[in-house]
């Protein structure tokens, strides 16, 4: 599974580097993810011809990296083209 770097905005508490998805198109290559900078609220995570959204949800899971917040799929947004 390839690693991808999320951009983050606004700021939560906690330090996590990673974290886990939920939701999004089904064909999304990884579940897992680098959070830039750690502790943030939103991810915005670049995907074919746009960007998913992903928001912060207060839960963890266990993973085979660690406990890592669960961020839940929100919206897309489409690139001009």
């Amino acid at each position: 599974m390839a690693q991808q770097k999320a951009n983050a905005t606004g700021g939560a508490s906690g330090t996590a580097d990673k974290a886990v998805l939920e939701g999004g198109p089904g064909d999304f290559p990884g579940r897992i993810v680098a959070i830039d900078p750690p502790g943030t609220r939103e991810l915005k995570i670049p995907y074919l011809a746009g960007y998913e959204h992903f928001q912060a949800t207060g839960r963890s899971e266990e993973t085979a990296e660690g406990t890592l917040p669960v961020y839940e799929w929100w919206e897309r947004t489409e690139l001009p083209g």
